[in-house]
């Protein structure tokens, strides 16, 4: 349970003496609504022989009144710290000696809304072994029933309109209870349903029906079978999930994915997997311990792993030896795949190109009418989207990539309770908002790249549900942005300020990065790496690959040599215009065309020679960059491996993936001169064909290389340890090489939090937390 270590007896309550006391008020925060934690608490005092009540407040915290024997109020209060029901965690228990009232039972009261400690908000939960065991037995009344879950699993967060979590404040207050239903609600003999909000039966649940691109019903016994009927047949069927659609398809037919990649326009980009158990997940996928735990935890969160070789189509995760693989997290997902010829299936996020997950049914018919061919659909409302989680293994250890479904939103503790209120939205890709309040911050469920008014609604109405649910009043608040004066997360901020006439605190990008790790480990000073692809530096050019010092202020202690980036944005699309920009920098336009010519490197561009000119004529001008993310993406380039970037880092994702099973070349490949790491030479020297080794060993070492030559820097400033961040924070050979210099112990990866820019509205909080602004 975070926040307390196990509680042997006896246990002594401060400044309370059990001799005299016979009641007491306590009041628990944390996961306890929407868990069974009242039912359990029920329970437990029953037990023990106790009167009294327990109740949700308006704070989504529980107060319990319990009176009775002080030895079994002892015991009573040993039990609820450390014996919780699965899918609960307690994080605070306040208690206060009161006056015995005489209560003749314990009850559960009806739900009150005083405020008087925040707690959070349910994550959704996996389905469990329980209630999936019942789905599957043809002589229990749940059987087939795609919605059933219990106090220990199903929906939460996306079903919650607002706190108190009772059913009337969820999407399920659509669905009254039957007779059956109300008797175990009632029963508190009944452990997994006794005062459950979530339960419901085929009698008086939400129901799934079939319908084609119009909307037209098909008349089918059991929709979820004819879906996989057809979905075995070939065809593209948009599943209504938990937090939003998915695209599912065969993932063994290159015809079926030739045609889901066109239309979803998405010619690279990997498609996550579910598989219908682990021993399916084995057949495609390198399952290690780890590995498991994270796939049955009740997150259920994509996991990228070593995929098997002829397993799936090679156009699930083109150029790519990893694929993300996940486990059904609801009955519908489970049932549908079981009816399935692989028993594994393409589940994509049902969304048209850049823009959030679609959670409506009318929307999704509007926007996914051309990508599938049937929809397989629920009448249960999804308040508020969430995409799947996705993490990753680095160095051996698991990263998040994508925070959201099974995750948020938890929050994280501050060292201390804060003075006022914080909103901070975030950068531009991969954007999640954040809140601060008392002494929590709370992120959103991921949002997105901010690419369009869709996905910037989106991020003004996560953020909106986290403002309302906790009370915050936006004219007390401080709200905080990205130092870049063009981001869209920057908007929403100056919205929310220009209410109350309120300063924006700016935040610079990667030292929100270094922050949000100081977050998780409670750091008030730090030295950070912060390796990513693109943030607004504080001399105007772009920064991504920096040595810092956070605390009170900050400092860049070093850096990856500057590139030149001609045509801005374009050359992040094709790195083949970092190369040129690079060589023309160095030895001028005629030399550098026919260095880059000789190298075949205009093939990388869709104007060839031509365009190849136009950069080297742009380079004089160009922004400059530090960025790893776009260092490595000219690398990747220059070696062949990738040269496009179809999605955020594929250049960068696909060479490291190329160099495993590379080996170190040198230690001197890649130098440091003072507090710069000579990136910018390197490429000239990989250009001219000073270089002639293996390019896998090239890959391999530079990458390494990188990693150390940061931490050299660092070191040699004053280092111990180092906390890393940014997009690129998740690539192994570059930790391994941060960990040359620092050790495994001492080289800090985030665990919470993703270490790209999913992460940066609550590093923005922190630093402007650390600097006294809240």
């Amino acid at each position: 349970m975070p926040g307390f270590s196990k509680i042997e007896k006896p246990f002594l309550l401060p400044m309370c003496r059990l001799s005299t006391m016979q009641a007491l008020r306590v009041r628990v925060a944390g996961i306890v609504q929407g868990v069974g934690f009242r039912p359990h608490v029920y329970r437990l005092a029953v037990r023990h022989g106790l009167k009294g009540y327990v109740l949700n407040l308006g704070g989504s915290e529980v107060e319990i009144w319990v009176e009775g024997d002080p030895k079994q109020i002892e015991d009573f209060l040993y039990d609820l710290k450390n014996k919780t029901p699965r899918s609960a965690e307690i994080e605070e228990i306040h208690i206060q000696a009161e006056a015995p009232k005489g209560y003749k039972d314990f009850i559960i009261l009806k739900s009150g809304t005083t405020i008087t400690k925040l707690s959070m908000i349910p994550p959704d939960f996996g389905i469990c072994e329980e209630c999936l065991r019942e789905v599957l037995d043809p002589s229990s009344r749940w059987y087939r029933y795609p919605f059933h879950s219990c106090a220990w699993c199903g929906p939460r967060f996306t079903v919650i309109e607002k706190i108190p979590y009772d059913r009337e404040n969820t999407s399920m207050r659509d669905f009254p209870l039957c007779e059956e239903c109300q008797k175990e609600y009632r029963d508190p003999n009944n452990l997994r349903r006794f005062h459950i909000q979530g339960i419901s039966c085929p009698k008086c649940g939400p129901k799934v029906f079939l319908v084609d691109p119009t909307g037209k019903q098909l008349e089918a016994e059991d929709p979820i079978r004819e879906a996989a009927r057809l979905i075995n047949e070939g065809y593209i069927v948009a599943v209504k999930g938990i937090g939003g659609f998915h695209l599912a398809c065969l993932a063994t037919e290159d015809s079926v994915l030739e045609k889901l990649r066109r239309h979803k326009k998405r010619p690279t980009k990997p498609f996550a997997l579910m598989a219908l158990s682990l021993e399916v997940a084995e057949k495609i996928a390198e399952v290690d311990d780890s590995a498991r735990e994270l796939l049955t935890s009740p997150a259920r969160p994509i996991v990228i792993l070593p995929r098997k070789p002829g397993a799936v189509s090679e156009l699930v995760a083109p150029n790519l030896k990893t694929v993300g693989v996940m486990l059904p997290y609801t009955a519908l997902h489970y049932l549908l795949l079981m009816d399935t010829r692989d028993k594994f299936l393409v589940m994509t996020s049902g969304n048209e190109s850049g823009e959030p997950i679609i959670k409506d049914n009318d929307e999704a018919l509007r926007k996914l009418g051309k990508v599938a061919d049937y929809f397989l659909m629920h009448n249960r409302r999804i308040v508020n989207r969430a995409d799947d989680s996705v993490v990753r293994f680095t160095d051996g250890e698991p990263v998040m990539i994508r925070r959201s479904r099974g995750y948020a939103p938890r929050w994280i503790i501050l060292p201390r309770s804060i003075k006022s209120p914080a909103i901070a939205t975030g950068a531009f890709l991969m954007n999640t908002g954040s809140v601060a309040v008392e002494k929590y911050v709370i992120p959103t469920q991921h949002i997105g790249d901010l690419e369009n008014l869709e996905t910037l609604e989106f991020l003004r109405e996560a953020l909106s549900f986290l403002i309302k649910t906790y009370g915050i009043k936006e004219c007390d608040a401080i709200v905080v942005t990205d130092k870049h004066p063009a981001y869209p997360s920057r908007l929403v901020a100056e919205e929310i300020a220009s209410k109350c006439s309120n300063n924006l605190v700016e935040v610079q990008h990667h030292v929100a990065h270094v922050s949000a790790v100081m977050l998780e480990t409670a750091s008030t000073e730090e030295y950070g790496i912060a390796i990513d692809g693109v943030g607004y530096g504080d001399d105007g050019q772009i920064w991504g690959g920096e040595v810092l010092y956070v605390g009170q202020g900050y400092e860049r202690l070093g850096h990856l040599d500057y590139l030149p980036m001609p045509g801005g944005d374009m050359a992040t699309v094709y790195p083949a215009r970092i190369l040129i920009g690079t060589l023309t920098r160095a030895l001028g336009e005629e030399e550098a065309l026919k260095i880059f010519q000789s190298n075949g490197l205009q093939r990388y561009l869709p104007g060839g020679l031509s365009e190849a000119r136009l950069a080297a004529r742009q380079t004089s001008g160009s922004p400059m960059s530090s960025s790893a993310g776009r260092f490595l993406d000219a690398v990747s380039t220059a070696l062949g491996v990738s040269w496009k970037r179809n999605y955020e880092g594929e250049p960068a994702i696909t060479l490291e993936e190329y160099s495993y099973g590379g080996n170190i070349i040198s230690d001197s490949l890649l130098d440091a001169e003072g507090d710069t790491v000579k990136t910018y030479d390197f490429l000239l020297k990989l250009l001219q064909g000073e270089l002639r080794h293996s390019p896998r060993d090239l890959a391999y070492t530079v990458q390494f290389l990188l990693g150390k030559r940061l931490a050299e820097i660092a070191r040699e400033k004053g280092a111990k340890k180092i906390l890393v961040s940014g997009g690129a924070a998740v690539n192994t050979p570059i930790v391994k090489g941060i960990r040359a210099i620092f050790g495994k112990e001492n080289t800090i990866l985030p665990k919470k939090l993703p270490p790209g820019d999913n992460s940066i509205s609550a590093g923005q909080i922190y630093y402007a937390y650390l600097q006294g602004y809240i």
